[in-house]
């Protein structure tokens, strides 16, 4: 199925139309709420049920989110249960979920549905069934570099969301509400989604391929040619690629490209780059247990010294340090 394909398989499903929404614990109730208000929103401008949705988990209890909120369910989720969207909700953990009953759980179910949608860290889990092997998708930036090297047969996208085959995964609550008025549009026609929108006072809704750095900015008022210098470099982490080559794929000169960094975020390309390494690095040492080596090697840099003396330059602390702080506060 091409994602042409997906996008019809949403236009052919006929109301009503099911929905299951798999909460695992750890998932932030903003993206529990992101994957089903839109829903719930087309269903009242409808006047009808358009979308029949339900919340359930692995073992039927309600899943403990992430603000320490246990979720109610309808029940327990069966490996044979049917549904025309399966939406696999994840937050933090589900990196760590690797139980192969839970594993093969999603696998037959997945298989089962029309369309599948991975939710912020549900792509790790959709991932780990390798049903995404050969396709594009997201997840959300901070684990983008954990993600690439755990799949590498999944296409990583810097992308807010994703559309390949049956499969669709976000980066996180903001791109999953737009994902699913977008949704809504393909069921029910732009304006029903426009509609949809509007009742939440949310005019600013973002597309699939937009991408995930204008959060790191902190504004969508930047020169697109700064959004796409980001994006190269976000994708390059372990392998930085030189200032003057991201300069020729966004058609600027190297001094251009110096002076638009200066000039909008009052910093050279190469030194936001070299943070954007040393953040990655970062939260691998806090959140991860790869060596000091490996994460070097991760986030582009020659040897474990290097890392370390950078990571010290711009922390004020060693990465061993930081990883023993971080233990001692956990």
């Amino acid at each position: 199925m091409t994602q042409s394909e997906a996008i019809t398989a949403l236009t052919k499903l006929r109301p009503p139309i099911s929905v299951d929404l798999l909460i695992v614990p750890g998932s932030s109730l903003m993206t529990a709420s992101s994957s089903v208000e839109p829903l719930r929103a087309a269903n009242r401008q409808a006047g009808r049920t358009v979308f029949d949705w339900r919340f359930v988990s692995f073992d039927g209890a309600p899943p403990m989110t992430s603000s320490g909120i246990g979720l109610p369910v309808s029940g327990r989720h069966l490996p044979s249960s049917r549904c025309d969207i399966l939406v696999v909700v994840a937050g933090y953990g589900a990196a760590q979920m690797t139980d192969r009953k839970l594993i093969a759980h999603l696998y037959k179910t997945a298989r089962q549905a029309t369309v599948v949608i991975g939710v912020e860290s549900g792509p790790w889990l959709l991932a780990r069934t390798g049903l995404l092997d050969d396709h594009r998708a997201a997840t959300h930036w901070e684990d983008f570099e954990e993600f690439a090297a755990a799949f590498p047969n999944v296409e990583l996208r810097p992308d807010r969301y994703v559309v390949d085959g049956r499969f669709i995964t976000t980066s996180g609550a903001s791109p999953t509400f737009d994902l699913m008025v977008d949704v809504v549009r393909q069921v029910l026609g732009h304006p029903a989604a426009l509609d949809v929108a509007s009742s939440f006072v949310h005019d600013d809704l973002r597309a699939a391929g937009d991408a995930q750095v204008n959060v790191t900015l902190g504004d969508t008022n930047h020169d697109p040619r700064l959004v796409r210098a980001i994006r190269i470099m976000e994708t390059h982490i372990d392998a930085p690629v030189s200032i003057a080559a991201i300069a020729k794929r966004v058609s600027m000169s190297a001094r251009g490209l110096e002076q638009l960094f200066a000039r909008q975020l009052g910093q050279t390309p190469g030194s936001y780059f070299l943070s954007l390494r040393l953040a990655a690095a970062r939260r691998f040492v806090d959140n991860t247990r790869l060596t000091m080596t490996d994460i070097a090697s991760r986030t582009g840099f020659s040897s474990q010294s290097a890392l370390s003396r950078a990571f010290n330059r711009q922390f004020g602390v060693s990465p061993t340090l930081s990883r023993k702080g971080r233990s001692s506060v956990i």
